[in-house]
């Protein structure tokens, strides 16, 4: 019972956050400054603390799974709130086609920025003898390699290329403020919500906070400009295409619909 109670405040004051107008209008604003300045915390983060090295916990298990990860979660939050709400089956599909048109859109842009580092980069290996890996110690070797390949035989790439880690990073981050955000106004309109629910709610939260911290510490401890700013603002733009574009448009066939949209008998 005391457990439970807990769990009824903690969810419905984070909901209500959230779910604020102040908070859905101005979050991306926030998470645009974030990776503008970030870099700058890299003149007061000590270069030996364990969030420096790329082999940490946290990297190898989240930051290459991202994606995973949220639709395991996001997922799970939607198909439940619809279909508890609703029960129809093809209202709770229709909401988990977002995640499935934000993935595709996802896929494509990594294969896009994997095709334009193929083609404008090329690739280095130091010199022989000299320990400094200063741009005159560098020698071009065999320039039709991929990406892939150079990395993999321990020698350098450089060209131009867009931060997918920020870019994935950012992507989530606006997904999951947008999906969530729902759950307050559901909330106040009376709207079903049992322990499952608010638990897998409480799950979404956590990861959003996971992601933002990721995103703060590959901004501290791996400053690269501009190749960072450009990935957050490609995901930026991503987010304002689907959720302030396409889903905004009346539900049909080819749209999903915004977050939230018929979950309620009583709504608009």
């Amino acid at each position: 019972m005391i457990l439970n109670t807990v769990l009824v405040f903690l969810t419905d004051l984070v909901a209500h956050l959230l779910g604020n107008n102040l908070f859905r209008r101005h979050f991306h604003l926030v998470l645009s400054a974030t990776v503008m300045f970030g870099p700058v915390l890299s003149f007061w983060v000590s270069q030996h603390s364990i969030f420096a090295k790329r082999s940490h916990f946290l990297y190898r298990m989240f930051l290459r799974s991202g994606w995973g990860w949220t639709c395991i979660f996001v997922g799970s939050f939607v198909f439940l709130l619809s279909f508890s709400s609703r029960r129809s089956l093809s209202l709770s599909l229709r909401h988990l086609s977002r995640l499935g048109a934000a993935g595709g859109l996802w896929f494509v842009f990594c294969k896009l920025l994997g095709v334009l580092g193929n083609a404008t980069g090329s690739c280095y290996e130091t010199l022989p003898g000299n320990p400094e890996n200063d741009s005159q110690s560098l020698l071009v070797l065999r320039e039709g390699e991929s990406k892939t390949e150079c990395l993999k035989a321990g020698m350098l790439w450089r060209g131009y290329e867009v931060s997918e880690d920020v870019f994935l990073l950012c992507l989530c981050c606006l997904l999951l403020a947008e999906e969530t955000a729902v759950f307050g106004p559901y909330l106040n309109r009376g709207g079903f919500s049992d322990a499952p629910l608010r638990i897998l709610f409480l799950f979404c939260v956590l990861l959003l906070s996971l992601w933002l911290f990721l995103l703060l510490c590959l901004l501290a401890y791996f400053p690269q400009f501009p190749t960072q700013l450009l990935g957050g603002a490609l995901g930026c733009l991503s987010w304002r295409g689907l959720y302030q574009g396409w889903y905004r448009q009346v539900p049909c066939w080819y749209c999903p619909g915004r977050p939230g949209l018929g979950l309620l008998k009583n709504q608009d």
